[in-house]
């Protein structure tokens, strides 16, 4: 079967976005269409008064939108959504959130949100998280995550950006001491990667790489990359 053409485009109702805190239905109904599975996202022509994320899901790579942004006392929430009503809750840079996909993370809360410069001044920075995992109900789960500054990986999902042009970080589970205390040693199974523009105060996380589960990985990356450096000073 040929697949079909890929220059279609993703369109949000700017009025369907104003309510959808509330309620996700009206942003599903205004993604008229979506881009195709295993498409060329470079060749689609996206409309320039909204919000893309590129990403690499379970195989496929999928377009998604921001809906909205919710205020929080360690930082906003971006909310986006995938055609295939996919949400995934990014805060600065990391997941706190993701549903419609086979593995999914609810009620994620973390102890702190630090910038991303201080973690470049640092040896290591140290973040307590609390998730509820679906399936299989398990609630609460607590985990200690070890940010630190690393350099860009040999391999990655990064598109038309120089690795070397951004700050890289790895962000992993803490293997825990007999004290108890959380020290700077890293559980190679559990890393996420995060590369991040910095500009005196501003930061933006322009690519990231994390694991839901052993079988849920993905790459995202904000798309498309000509953009980058507007959102940058817009933030």
């Amino acid at each position: 079967m040929k697949p079909r053409s890929a220059a279609l485009l993703i369109v949000l109702a700017a009025s369907a976005l104003a309510g959808c805190a509330g309620s996700t239905t009206a942003v599903f109904d205004s993604l008229k269409y979506a881009v195709q599975r295993n498409s060329d996202l470079a060749s689609v022509k996206l409309n320039p008064d909204f919000r893309y994320l590129r990403a690499s899901i379970q195989g496929r790579t999928v377009l998604l939108v921001l809906g909205y942004v919710d205020q929080h006392p360690l930082g906003p929430v971006e909310v986006w959504y995938s055609a295939e009503r996919e949400v995934l809750r990014l805060q600065n840079g990391r997941i706190v959130g993701a549903t419609g996909l086979t593995t999914e993370w609810r009620n994620v809360q973390l102890s702190d949100s630090p910038r991303w410069a201080s973690i470049l001044a640092a040896a290591f920075h140290s973040i307590k998280r609390v998730r509820d995992i679906m399936p299989g109900y398990s609630y609460g789960v607590e985990d200690t995550l070890v940010a630190r500054p690393s350099s860009p990986p040999s391999r990655n999902s990064l598109i038309g950006v120089d690795p070397s042009s951004l700050a890289w970080f790895e962000e992993t589970i803490a293997r825990t001491h007999r004290t108890g205390r959380p020290g700077p040693a890293f559980d190679s199974d559990a890393v996420s990667r995060f590369a991040v523009r910095i500009d005196g105060t501003q930061e933006t996380v322009v690519y990231g790489e994390q694991c839901l589960s052993k079988e849920v990985c993905f790459a995202w990356q904000r798309w498309p990359v000509e953009s980058l450096a507007g959102q940058s000073r817009s933030k």
